[in-house]
């Protein structure tokens, strides 16, 4: 008891002497405000995610005008920041909190948890955060700091879930009786600017007295890494059905299904074959000899290194295509979500 009273004591001194400027969530601080800086910053880094929060909180200053966009133009707006299922559970959760709370965020833990995308450390963050509540978070950040600190073999055991209880653990003993936001605060910066996950400062960390892996001479080894796992190498084709009247170009594409990659952005037709695209040209009487083979682009994907081939193909009227989609227009782009080697392949158009 007395060590974690220590712990958590150097931990708020050095925030109290080094706090860095407020990041734009932490000012004029509401639980919208935390909420969707806590789910952009999923897999996410800071420096990233600043300019995404921004232009997004200034297109949606509250939850209800979030709830009352379309979806196509929220996932537009988070377009590049990758991980989709983020965005759509983000604006699922904003038409439930309006349509069932008249638009005011519960307090309770036990119903936060309970709706799309928001998790036990999420709803922690929300409610230590904004209202000081007492609740652990065990983000990446902190979750490295505890593995270091006491040497958590995280995945040596094999068991993730065991670890992750005792981790848990950890953080809820951790906690000071009062001024939980403060502390939650201090330990993500901490290990955001100090305990980083590649070359840490420990020379200027607090804890570093009692820091079992900086005792050892073992920083660099936890937390543990997983098994990295082999890129998955897959080549695609993507047609690129270009439609060209009076000076306007336009171009077709598709909307893809949730539960694939990229699920509800707008993307060219995809294929896993040449022969799949010829086939596809010619049941719409297209002529497959007038294509045009444009610069290959490889985009990697959290376990898929992939190889794109567009292959461009000029025609003169309009295709009644089967799948959910439009003709984007390249001199007036529409608001929907586009996937970054879209954005890039359309760049070059």
């Amino acid at each position: 008891m007395a060590q974690n009273l220590i712990f958590s004591k150097r931990i708020l001194l050095w925030y109290q002497k080094y706090r860095t400027q407020d990041l734009p969530w932490q000012l004029n601080k509401t639980m919208y405000k935390t909420w969707l800086s806590e789910i952009m910053l999923q897999q996410t880094q800071v420096k990233t995610v600043i300019f995404y929060y921004e232009r997004f909180i200034a297109r949606f200053p509250t939850i209800i005008q979030l709830a009352e966009a379309g979806l196509d133009e929220v996932l537009f707006l988070w377009s590049g920041l990758g991980y989709y299922a983020r965005a759509r559970n983000l604006h699922k959760t904003a038409r439930i909190i309006v349509q069932d709370y008249c638009g005011n965020f519960p307090k309770d833990f036990n119903v936060l948890i309970s709706f799309p995308g928001i998790g036990r450390s999420t709803a922690g963050a929300i409610l230590s955060l904004t209202l000081d509540q007492r609740h652990p978070i065990l983000d990446g950040n902190i979750k490295r700091i505890l593995t270091r600190y006491y040497a958590v073999d995280y995945y040596l055991l094999g068991n993730k879930s065991k670890i992750n209880n005792k981790l848990w653990l950890l953080s809820e003993q951790l906690l000071p009786d009062t001024g939980t936001g403060v502390f939650n605060q201090a330990m993500m910066d901490l290990g955001r600017l100090i305990c980083t996950n590649t070359c840490p400062v420990c020379k200027d960390c607090p804890l570093q007295e009692n820091c079992q892996a900086f005792l050892t001479h073992r920083v660099n080894q936890y937390p543990r890494k997983e098994p990295s796992k082999r890129l998955l190498k897959k080549t695609i084709w993507f047609l690129l059905l270009l439609l060209q009247r009076h000076k306007v170009k336009m171009i077709w594409l598709e909307k893809r299904l949730y539960q694939t990659i990229w699920g509800g952005l707008f993307c060219f037709p995809e294929f896993s074959s040449f022969n799949m695209l010829n086939v596809w040209l010619l049941n719409y009487n297209l002529n497959n000899d007038q294509y045009i083979d444009l610069s290959i682009l490889r985009h990697k994907l959290s376990n898929v290194d992939l190889e794109i081939r567009p292959v461009l193909l000029s025609i003169n009227k309009k295709i009644n295509c089967k799948q959910d989609g439009i003709w984007y227009d390249l001199t007036d782009p529409p608001i929907i979500g586009l996937p970054r080697p879209i954005s890039m392949i359309l760049q070059r158009l």
